[in-house]
């Protein structure tokens, strides 16, 4: 049984790039539907889901993925536009996650926050495992296109004051973006025992909010070539190294309709 990649994106916006950037798909792919409305974007080594906004929308949209889709899958990626932190990841910048952390996932108290870790609760982090994330960042270098590695921060609210910026840097060094789904995409990586990884492009800097500073368009073409790069190295090595025994899942076997596609998250 062949292995594929899972790419996981917020947006329809977010998989266009992604999807430009990989090899085309075999004669008979394309679509395949699966429930809830999903549709898997297949190309020759990975497929792309668009899987909605934050957290949630993310973990189901994988989930669901991993259950049904029609071939098992080697590795799971977050993937899209993200805010960098300055001065690590400049507008352009393509960061990958040596952590995928849930940010905002605990308790604040009079003594500050606390993450869910130390209220006993589960987990606030998902470590990128080092070989993986040294064989994306050094493709990238190879490409031309160095990257930023360090912790890639998931919120439910995007950053939109200094103030705000400056504590989730405190709480979490070394941090080099903030985006919306990474934590529950590798949530659902996680339960199905695979490996995860978050790759982004830096769209704006995480702090007060200017859409005039955004640059979409510029990090959507950092994203595309991004992909480029890692289908063209480290894709066919991930693929071709999963183990040939594991069982497939269940495919999908009644067609929905395609989700309504949005624009970028504001």
């Amino acid at each position: 049984m062949i292995h594929r990649i899972l790419i996981v994106t917020a947006v329809a916006a977010e998989a266009d790039s992604v999807a430009g950037g990989l090899a085309s798909a075999g004669p008979g792919e394309g679509e395949s539907p699966l429930p809830g409305g999903f549709v898997l974007r297949r190309h020759a080594r990975a497929d792309v889901l668009v899987a909605g906004v934050g957290p949630a929308a993310a973990a189901a949209a994988t989930a669901t993925a991993l259950a049904c889709a029609p071939a098992p899958y080697a590795l799971v990626v977050s993937a899209g536009i993200a805010g960098g932190f300055a001065p690590h990841a400049p507008i352009g910048a393509v960061v990958v996650a040596d952590a995928v952390v849930g940010a905002d996932l605990g308790a604040q108290t009079p003594e500050g926050y606390l993450p869910v870790d130390e209220l006993g609760f589960g987990r606030s982090a998902h470590p990128v495992a080092g070989e993986l994330v040294a064989r994306i960042s050094g493709a990238l270098a190879d490409g031309g296109r160095p990257c930023a590695v360090g912790p890639v921060l998931t919120v439910s609210t995007v950053t939109g004051t200094a103030e705000r910026a400056a504590e989730l840097a405190a709480r979490h060094p070394g941090a080099v973006a903030e985006a919306m789904e990474g934590f529950g995409v590798a949530e659902a990586a996680a339960a199905h025992g695979l490996p995860v990884v978050e790759v982004r492009a830096v769209s704006n800097a995480v702090g007060p909010r200017d859409r005039a500073a955004w640059r979409i368009g510029e990090a959507l073409a950092a994203l595309r070539d991004a992909f480029g790069l890692l289908d063209r190295s480290v894709f066919p090595a991930t693929v071709g190294t999963a183990a040939e025994a594991a069982p497939p899942t269940s495919p999908a076997t009644t067609p929905v309709p395609a989700p309504v596609e949005s624009e970028s998250p504001s």
